[in-house]
């Protein structure tokens, strides 16, 4: 059996930093906001090449709580991927704002900034590009058409930790940025946590302020908060596996070029492309095939675990039936949810594993 996401071989090679970590957690008896909280956003803060960190309870509401410090609200518009996970356009819900779908590049995925432009209005308030399945979105040229209409710029980096644009990582281009440690990602808690990164003074102390009840000092609430902290002891768990993220990111890559080194030959396949000036963290592994059903039940049947990122695009879900969208208004994003798969991918996984999964597509094709 390959498992689709195994966290064994990272967990193991960790396991004696992380139980000192534990027991300074119970000795200390400080368990909200404390000093390892605080090295955590230093620590995470550095590995953005951003001057301040926020660490909050988990990605959606780093999100939500980016828009909300940039005053993001009813009768705003914000622009958002079409393919892309529910929580980029929950959280524009969220804070009373109308998420406004652009279709990806097909073949790396991500946003198309050359469709932005036609997508903007006199509500435009922000631009949310999301580095999906690890690659970072073509950052340069969103920021130009972002300072040419006077936007803001809010990073959806949940699971591109450590990709980069031109080197610039991201997390570090907008004006404000969020991020997940959902336990699956590729710098995971054991548990919930997210933080919001930026290089604004002032954005990170609303953004503390409105995490903390809309506190600064204790029974003094200047705003309307909510309470969305990061765990103390998650902290300080992620502090330990930060020091161990490019290891593993190299890791995946070595993964990934392998993947398309075997299946380049596969005519019935697309494997991922990465842009001019992008860097992949390969978070997931997608391919694209007409027979993706047919195949993933395929490697199912031979012990070989998948999964299907994500099977019903956000404007067609139920819960955004409001918008008014129908099959066929966002075809791209329609096409990569009918025809996409993610292949095993993490740090642990062999190379016999991979090179096993490579011949089972394979043997489907050619049968």
């Amino acid at each position: 059996m390959i498992p689709f996401l195994d966290f064994t071989s990272m967990n193991e090679a960790i396991k004696k930093e992380l139980l000192p970590s534990f027991e300074n957690f119970i000795d200390k008896g400080w368990y909200i906001l404390g000093d390892q909280v605080k090295q955590f956003e230093k620590d995470y803060a550095e590995y953005c090449t951003t001057k301040y960190c926020a660490g909050v309870a988990n990605g959606l509401d780093a999100l939500i709580i980016a828009l909300k410090v940039l005053g993001v609200g009813k009768g705003d518009e914000v622009i958002v991927p079409s393919n892309t996970y529910i929580a980029s356009w929950l959280a524009v819900s969220y804070v009373g704002a109308t998420p406004v779908p652009v279709e990806p590049r097909i073949e790396t995925y991500n946003i198309n900034p050359d469709k932005i432009e036609s997508a903007i209005t006199s509500k435009t308030k922000a631009i949310m590009p999301v580095h999906l399945y690890g690659q970072c979105c073509e950052m340069e040229a969103i920021m130009q058409i972002a300072k040419k209409h006077n936007l803001y710029v809010v990073e959806d980096n949940a699971q591109a930790q450590g990709a980069a644009f031109n080197g610039k990582r991201t997390g570090s281009f907008g004006n404000i940025n969020a991020t997940s440690f959902y336990p699956g990602k590729n710098l995971g808690a054991f548990g919930d946590a997210g933080a919001i990164t930026t290089n604004d003074e002032s954005l990170l102390t609303k953004s503390t302020t409105f995490r903390n009840y809309g506190s600064q000092k204790k029974y003094f609430n200047e705003i309307k908060g909510i309470n969305s902290r990061l765990d103390e002891l998650q902290a300080g768990f992620l502090s330990i596996k930060l020091k161990h993220l490019n290891a593993w990111t190299a890791e995946r890559n070595t993964l990934a070029n392998l993947y398309i080194n075997l299946l380049k030959d596969v005519t019935e396949i697309t494997l991922p492309a990465t842009a001019n000036g992008a860097s992949h963290v390969y978070h997931l592994f997608v391919i694209r095939t007409n027979k993706r059903d047919e195949l993933q039940n395929f490697l199912t049947q031979n012990g070989i675990g998948t999964l299907i990122h994500y099977p019903v695009p956000p404007h067609l879900q139920e819960a955004y039936q409001e918008l008014g969208y129908k099959k066929g208004d966002f075809p791209l994003a329609e096409q990569i949810a009918e025809t996409c798969l993610s292949l095993p991918m993490f740090p642990g996984l062999k190379e016999e594993e991979v090179i096993q999964v490579c011949n089972t597509i394979k043997q489907f094709f050619h049968a």
